[in-house]
């Protein structure tokens, strides 16, 4: 059985990838009401601070920061994902045999942490979280993308609307196999 060695040290910037138990579901962008509902209490009851955030359909990246002294995010998440396993409907095919007792089936049951060790760490990995967007094929820029830090990054100076994202980015069209993911859409089903 494999042994994971998780980060404990406090004062850190923590990067997260957190995934559905499906990949390519859109369940977390169907779902985000109680995401966030989940989310704020979850930040309420155990504070950290949301350095930085995207949600996609099957996956969130995310940096927190901890309180002074606080490096226990496994807490955090194991209460925010029970929050929302809570309030959103199990899967209809999801076999019983492969959950453990009180699991829906939503969640991966794991997620991956890295402490930030530097400042091009944190820049790397905030224009990860800013371009996921992008890099996944649902939108052409990043300030598109309506689940995103990214918004507060703009109103901060910090990213600029418009501007060049690097040269890996092909135009949408070009990447895509599938119809690029529309918000307006998606709230109208």
């Amino acid at each position: 059985m494999p042994r994971y060695i998780r980060s404990d040290r406090p004062d850190v910037t923590y990067f997260f990838t957190v995934r559905a138990a499906r990949r390519g579901t859109d369940l977390f962008l169907r779902e985000i009401d109680p995401l966030r509902a989940a989310m704020r209490k979850t930040k309420d009851q155990h504070p950290f601070e949301i350095s930085e955030i995207v949600v996609l359909g099957d996956v969130i990246h995310t940096m927190w920061r901890l309180p002074p002294g606080d490096a226990d995010f496994s807490k955090r998440w194991r209460m925010l994902k029970s929050m929302f396993s809570r309030n959103v409907d199990a899967p209809e095919d999801v076999s019983g045999q492969h959950l453990r007792p009180g699991e829906k089936g939503l969640w991966q049951r794991r997620f991956w942490e890295h402490a930030i060790r530097d400042a091009d760490d944190l820049a790397a990995h905030r224009h990860m979280i800013w371009t996921a967007p992008v890099q996944a094929g649902l939108v052409n820029r990043p300030e598109a993308w309506p689940h995103s830090s990214i918004h507060r990054a703009i109103l901060r100076g910090a990213f600029t609307p418009h501007g060049p994202v690097g040269p890996a980015y092909l135009p949408l069209v070009r990447r895509m196999t599938h119809t690029p993911y529309d918000p307006r859409a998606a709230a109208l089903q």
